[in-house]
């Protein structure tokens, strides 16, 4: 009940009323009220006040919720002692579990620098000021992954339409791979989720994948990084998986700022990223990714916004209070189920 209480108030404060510091603003396209974008590059611009930039002493980073955060504190270590260095700031890795919870960290400025998931980096520009400049890659450009469909090669699914009938595993309701894209892109392969087959939400790529590796689901829509660093690492066979369905590209995780950082802080931000090299443990977590490759969200996030507007997805305050009652409502389940479970041992 305090997990779903806590998620509830996290949307709630969501829809209080603000004051709108850009109110002058000539066009703030579809940001929140309190940003402008005059430059129109559909991210917030740095305020016009400089009395409204901020200089903390310390700056916090974090990264995607979507895995094990434990992992990735442990992965980005290197990276914030660089950005330390760079900055001449303390950097402190702050844990968050839900998408909903991230977006939220930023808005009301207890987070500085992150890398938001695909899906919900919409989210965090449109409604925290967040200013994605980068996305993990290598000499030849940003790092991608694709949408693939898994299934068990002993199941006798063979393509996209034996899939009618099916119980499919999607991961979240803001996942792009893991949802948005299936639902965008999916119907022009003559399957539309919810009406062909069963969507039942797994919570997690990687657990939607050993939920097909062990006969849980049929078929998984997931993000292709992840299936293959689950590979790489042992966690599944493959020999017992394969993929059915492979779509284009799309970016992976972006890495930026909150908008409202002081100029000459956001040009440290921006050497540190670009300047910094992969350890060989960080490369081999991130399927040989060696530096973070700089990006625009108005050209390369262009793709994921047609899947938004394609499934009607909103990156508004009322997309995300339904995605953070969502949130709740997932870990209120998952934590009855481990006192139902530890009920049953006693």
């Amino acid at each position: 009940m305090k997990t779903s209480v806590k998620g509830l108030l996290i949307a709630s404060s969501l829809l209080l009323p603000t004051v709108a510091s850009a109110s002058e603003c000539v066009n703030r396209g579809v940001l929140d009220n309190r940003y402008c974008d005059e430059n129109q590059d559909l991210v917030a611009d740095s305020p016009k006040n400089a009395d409204e930039w901020i200089d903390p002493s310390t700056l916090v980073f974090t990264y995607t919720p979507v895995e094990d955060p434990a992992l990735y504190k442990d992965a980005f270590a290197d990276f914030q002692a660089h950005l330390s260095k760079i900055t001449g700031k303390r950097v402190i890795y702050y844990t968050v579990h839900s998408n909903s919870a991230q977006v939220e960290a930023m808005r009301s400025g207890r987070l500085h620098v992150a890398g938001f998931s695909t899906g919900p980096t919409g989210y965090a520009v449109n409604l925290a000021g967040y200013v994605p400049i980068a996305v993990k890659g290598d000499e030849k450009g940003f790092q991608g992954y694709n949408l693939i469909t898994i299934v068990r090669k002993d199941s006798g699914i063979d393509s996209m339409t034996d899939l009618k009938g099916k119980k499919v595993a999607h991961t979240s309701a803001s996942s792009n791979s893991g949802n948005l894209a299936p639902r965008a892109l999916f119907p022009e392969k003559g399957l539309v989720p919810d009406q062909d087959y069963k969507v039942l939400y797994s919570g997690k790529h990687d657990q939607s994948i050993l939920g097909v590796y062990n006969g849980d689901y049929d078929a998984a829509p997931v993000a292709s990084d992840v299936y293959d660093r689950m590979v790489a690492a042992g966690r599944v066979d493959d020999s017992e998986l394969k993929v059915i369905y492979r779509s284009p590209r799309f970016p992976t995780s972006a890495f930026g700022y909150a908008y409202n950082l002081k100029p000459e802080l956001v040009k440290k931000i921006e050497e540190a990223f670009f300047s910094y090299r992969f350890t060989p443990e960080m490369s081999a977590a991130f399927k040989g990714a060696d530096r973070f490759s700089p990006i625009t969200y108005k050209e390369e996030w262009g793709v994921i916004r047609d899947i938004a507007h394609a499934t009607g997805t909103a990156y508004t305050k009322t997309g995300l209070k339904k995605l953070a009652e969502k949130d709740a409502a997932k870990r209120a389940k998952k934590k009855a189920a481990e006192l139902a479970k530890q009920a049953k041992i006693q």
